[in-house]
């Protein structure tokens, strides 16, 4: 049985060009949350809406997070959880706690939780990513007991890296599948 995705984009939403609204169209089984607002993140607000969004699952399911929208679901498991949530892809996450790599909006969201997650994961980065460095990304990967992978140079792995269906990104996903 094929998983439920519940994708979660992260500051700015994800735009017609982004990968994660590329895969909602093309996945009949996924959703996206839609935050009511993109430009001005607050934690508890998006928190909120990410947690009722879980609470109304009803089969298994895969968090699917970009930048911001990856840190919100490690903020998520360290406060809640819900059985249906079976891993998380965890793309690009966006280091708030570096004021040299997000900007202040964004600082409210720190600091990043530090503790294993309750369910498998995978992060994603790219070396070039300017919102988060390889070796952030590989301790956070460890601390949330996740497997890592780098792809190389993908930027924030967003629209901006036209990265269309970003097949890659399947395959990795199909793998973390059969890895549950």
């Amino acid at each position: 049985m094929q998983p439920h995705f519940l994708i979660i984009p992260g500051l700015g939403g994800s735009g017609n060009t982004h990968w994660q609204n590329l895969w909602n169209e093309k996945f009949s089984n996924s959703i996206m949350i839609n935050q009511e607002d993109w430009e001005n993140p607050q934690l508890e607000k998006w928190l909120e809406k990410l947690n009722s969004s879980i609470l109304e699952i009803q089969e298994p399911t895969i968090l699917v997070g970009h930048s911001l929208g990856a840190i919100l679901i490690t903020l998520w498991a360290n406060q809640f959880q819900h059985h249906k949530i079976i891993g998380a892809l965890l793309v690009a996450p966006a280091d708030v706690d570096s004021p040299e790599h997000t900007p202040e909006i964004l600082r409210h969201f720190a600091p990043i939780p530090l503790n294993k997650l309750a369910f498998p994961s995978l992060v994603i980065t790219s070396s070039n990513d300017p919102y988060i460095s390889t070796e952030r990304a590989e301790i956070f990967s460890k601390n949330w007991g996740s497997t890592f992978v780098s792809i190389g140079e993908k930027g924030h792995i967003n629209g901006a890296s036209n990265l269309g269906l970003w097949e890659e990104g399947q395959e990795y996903l199909k793998y973390f599948i059969e890895s549950l």
